[in-house]
């Protein structure tokens, strides 16, 4: 259902035809979130009353914000150091959400080796060089908790069922192997800090072996023998090769690169965590509401993390993320932050339209966005849906793994790799 909104300022979103960035982050986040639920504020109104105490003012009135407010309130450094004493928290909450799951953690890697064994010895090999426990399993940890969450909140009772704690297998099982097809994608040699399977073992195997562990977790899926969780963790994998279709191109037209950005990261990283909590929560037999709730924190807590991701490629070290810096700029992709600096320096628009392939490319848009606000403005964005995320989980009773979810959102906001 499609829901037709206006903002507490009284401005219909769709009647909006402005560009500037206080718009651009308005639209971005409204429009993509319309087909779910209303909100009753459009983003520059959080925004403004938190950061730049703008108050009671019709947004469309608002003049863009680059021009007006001093670079240092969207100092990304300043607001970094605010956050790194906390960081020492983060990481403890973190620490403790992994408890809630750690003895299913404990069996996690080695049920899906025995899913996917077979006796083909270089197969076996590269089947499970991602099942070191190296990886930050946001994803099972995410299903799991989202399992015990719905089933506390249904029955009282936080067990994890068994065909939840598959499905939390499943979402690991098509993370990993659509991390063996971007590797050869993006030609990438490093994937969590040590050689990447195409690096390895070639191309070809590494294609290979994302297929084989894609019909495997098929195959576990179909044992389920639920029709409607097999239609919604299918969309998964439908949308994996739309987003990667869609990260080929970029439009022509400034203001619909947004929107196309953020699908686009819906599809590849956000979708596997919303359709998975989803799933756990159809099978806990939690009513509509809550299966949308569950369907919703997904969505949110995917898409600040691939925020997160897109700015650290800007402001962390090669060591610190375990792959290279600018990786993105290099593969010739606007994301978040250089499509907010383009609003600031229109000098790159060209340079995103051509992908970044001319000499110099890479380095002179990687100076325009650390001299402008874009960092800073895609974190803002992560936060609002990092918000949203953890105002889908206050919907869920309380209870500890209620709670862990919303640490995991803290940690996912604040994560420095």
């Amino acid at each position: 259902m499609t829901f037709v909104r206006s903002c507490c300022c009284s401005v219909r979103i769709f009647s909006i035809s402005r560009v500037s960035v206080d718009w651009m982050i308005r639209r971005i986040y409204t429009t993509f979130n319309q087909k779910y639920y209303p909100v009753h504020n459009c983003t520059p109104c959080l925004l403004k009353r938190k950061i730049f105490q703008i108050r009671n003012r019709p947004a469309n009135t608002v003049s863009p914000l680059i021009s007006e407010i001093p670079s240092k309130l969207y100092s990304y450094q300043q607001h970094a150091s605010t956050h790194h004493s906390n960081q020492d928290v983060h990481m403890k909450q973190f620490e403790n959400s992994y408890k809630l799951v750690e003895d299913e953690f404990l069996m996690l890697n080695n049920d899906i080796k025995k899913l996917i064994y077979t006796i083909h010895p270089d197969l076996q090999e590269i089947a499970h060089y991602h099942l070191d426990g190296r990886g930050k399993s946001l994803r099972p940890m995410t299903v799991m908790l989202m399992a015990k969450s719905c089933n506390f909140h249904h029955i009282g009772d936080s067990t994890i069922l068994h065909s939840q704690y598959v499905i939390a297998m499943i979402s690991e099982m098509i993370h990993i192997a659509s991390l063996m097809h971007d590797d050869v994608i993006d030609q990438s040699d490093i994937r969590r800090g040590k050689p990447s399977v195409k690096a390895v073992w070639g191309e070809r195997k590494a294609v290979f072996a994302g297929n084989f562990i894609l019909g495997s977790a098929s195959s576990a899926l179909a044992k389920l023998k639920n029709e409607y969780v097999i239609s919604v963790i299918s969309c998964v994998i439908e949308d994996l090769v739309k987003g990667e279709f869609m990260q080929l191109g970029s439009k022509e037209d400034e203001t619909e690169r947004f929107n196309h950005y953020l699908t686009k990261s819906f599809k590849k990283t956000a979708s596997l965590i919303a359709n998975s909590c989803k799933a756990v929560a159809i099978f806990g037999n939690c009513c509509d509401d809550i299966v949308n709730t569950a369907y919703l924190y997904g969505r949110h807590i995917g898409l600040a993390f691939q925020l997160v991701d897109d700015l650290l490629d800007f402001v962390a070290c090669d060591k610190t993320i375990g792959k290279p810096t600018a990786a993105d700029l290099r593969l010739g992709l606007a994301t978040a932050p250089v499509l907010f600096a383009a609003q600031q320096y229109p000098e790159l628009h060209p340079l995103i339209m051509r992908r970044f392939k001319h000499e110099g490319d890479v380095e002179k848009a990687r100076d325009l966005v650390v001299k402008s606000d874009g960092v800073a403005h895609t974190r803002l964005l992560a936060e609002q849906h990092a918000k949203e995320a953890i105002s889908m989980a206050k919907k869920l009773k309380h209870s500890a793994s209620q709670q862990a979810l919303i640490n995991l959102v803290e940690f996912v906001l604040h994560r420095k790799k």
